[in-house]
């Protein structure tokens, strides 16, 4: 039943949201240019983050999932053409704060103080950390066409209702936007996509020992690397 209760959760917050936001969806400010250079509104984003949260059952996931959308978010608005770590540490090295530092070191230390919450054993804290910030990078990276993010965090949380209810809380947040974003009517952007990640990676954590938090470690970080290689000029 829990599980059925955080699905229903997190859709009905999030279909509840977006429809409050979709009133400013003529704003300039909630609207971008798609790949097909479509306009979509950015009213997914905040909208999944919410019900991903309130969905989630755990004080240290729904941390994990509002600090990883706020600083989606911030990136949203703020963002530039820059991509791929090695770009934004150049230019914090010459002194510059981007959005893409925001996201590393804020979503890296949300990350770990929600792993270190969830778990008891350091290493475990360490690993669920890594688990949560990696799985919200990995979501992120691959929302780059409309659809996809989302069908990856349905396809990474599955398994994960066998062990439990937080898994569901992603799922039933994707389910309710998951239409309009394959329909290019919105779009998850950084704030959704690294929100939901979040979620799924808080999820994960929760529901394995430490050979399953190794696994997923190894996997999210190998992801990283591909990314900053397929980023890099």
């Amino acid at each position: 039943m829990r599980r059925f209760a955080a699905f229903g959760t997190a859709a009905g917050v999030t279909r509840a949201v977006y429809g409050v936001l979709g009133r400013r969806r003529n704003d300039e400010r909630w609207r971008r240019t798609n790949h097909a250079g479509r306009t979509v509104d950015l009213c997914a984003g905040p909208a999944v983050t919410l019900g991903a949260a309130l969905g989630a059952g755990s004080a240290p996931a729904a941390l994990a999932v509002l600090a990883a959308g706020a600083c989606g978010a911030h990136d949203d608005v703020k963002g530039d053409h820059r991509r791929g770590f090695r770009a934004h540490g150049a230019a914090l090295r010459e002194g510059e704060v981007t959005s893409g530092a925001v996201k590393l070191f804020g979503i890296g230390a949300a990350s770990l103080v929600a792993g270190a919450l969830l778990k008891e054993k350091p290493v475990d804290k360490l690993l669920a950390g890594v688990v949560i910030a990696g799985t919200a990078h990995l979501v992120n990276l691959v929302d780059v066409r409309p659809g996809r993010a989302g069908l990856l965090v349905l396809g990474l949380a599955a398994p994960g209702l066998l062990r439990g209810a937080p898994a569901a809380a992603p799922m039933g947040a994707v389910v309710a936007v998951l239409g309009d974003d394959l329909a290019e009517r919105t779009m998850l952007g950084d704030s959704g996509a690294h929100a939901l990640g979040a979620a799924v990676g808080s999820a994960v954590a929760m529901g394995n020992g430490r050979l399953g938090l190794v696994a997923h470690a190894a996997g999210v970080v190998a992801a990283a690397v591909w990314g900053e290689r397929a980023t890099s000029p």
